[in-house]
C-alpha cells in the first residue's frame, strides 16, 4: 500500500518541484495539492492523507495554525512542515502545534523521500538536538503549565526515566540495552508514555519533558 501524500505550498513551482522528485516512487502516492492553509486543512479532511507537506508561510491560513488544525481535528495526518530558514519562530511554533517535524525547501531529493517515509511510519523526523536547539533559543514556559506538569506527574518512575532517556536522543535499542531490558518492554512504556501525555509521537513528548521542566535545556 502507498503512502498517500497532499503537498500544501502557494508557490507552484515548488510544488511541481516536490511532485517530480516523489512521482515515480513506488510507495508513494500524491493524492493532492494545496496553494494555501484553508486549502490545505480541507485536504486533509477531504482525502485523508498519511503525510502533508506543509508549507509553514503560506496566505489566507499559515502553517502554525494549519497544523492546530490538523491536529485539534484528531486526522491522523502525519504534519511535515516546509521551510527556508532552519529553525525559524515559525518552526518553532508548527513542532509546537504537533507537527512531526521540518525540512528546508532545498533539502535533497533522496533526504525528502525518507523524511516522508519516517513521518508515515509513525516516526518523528526533528531529533532531540533539535528540539534542544528551538527551545533554547524561543525560551520554554517559565512556570511549568499546569496540564503538562499534571501529565507527566501521573507518569511511573520507570516512564519518567525512559522519557528523560528519549530527550537525551536514545533510541529504543539504545534504553533498552541502557535499563537491561528487552526492546519490546521499552516500546511499551514509550507508548504508554505517549497515551498517559496525549501526545501524537516522541518531539511532543521531548517537548512536554521540557514545558513541564522534567528536562532542561543544557544551557539553562
Amino acid at each position: 500500500m502507498s503512502i498517500r501524500i497532499v503537498i500544501a505550498d502557494d508557490q507552484a513551482l515548488v510544488r511541481s518541484g516536490f511532485r517530480l522528485i516523489i512521482e515515480g516512487r513506488p510507495d508513494l502516492e500524491i493524492v493532492g495539492e494545496a496553494e494555501d492553509g484553508m486549502q490545505a486543512v480541507a485536504l486533509v479532511q477531504e482525502l485523508d492523507p498519511d503525510v502533508i507537506l506543509l508549507d509553514i508561510r503560506m496566505p489566507n491560513l499559515d502553517g502554525i495554525e494549519a497544523t492546530k488544525r490538523i491536529v485539534a481535528s484528531a486526522s491522523r495526518t502525519r504534519v511535515l512542515v516546509l521551510t527556508t530558514f532552519d529553525l525559524d519562530e515559525y518552526v518553532y511554533g508548527a513542532v509546537r502545534a504537533g507537527a512531526s517535524g521540518f525540512l528546508l525547501k532545498d533539502v535533497r531529493p533522496a533526504e525528502l523521500i525518507d523524511a516522508i517515509r519516517v513521518i508515515a511510519s509513525g516516526n518523528a523526523l526533528l531529533g532531540p538536538t533539535a528540539i534542544e536547539r528551538l527551545l533554547t533559543r524561543f525560551s520554554p514556559p517559565t512556570n511549568p503549565p499546569a496540564k503538562e506538569t499534571a501529565a507527566v506527574a501521573s507518569l511511573t518512575g520507570r516512564e519518567a526515566e525512559i522519557l528523560k532517556l528519549l530527550a537525551s536522543g536514545l533510541s529504543n535499542a539504545e534504553i533498552a540495552a541502557r535499563l537491561v531490558v528487552s526492546e519490546t518492554t521499552v516500546k511499551s512504556h514509550v507508548s504508554n508514555v505517549l497515551r498517559k501525555l496525549s501526545v501524537r509521537d516522541r518531539v511532543q513528548a521531548v517537548i512536554t519533558a521540557y514545558d513541564s521542566g522534567l528536562v532542561k535545556p543544557a544551557s539553562s
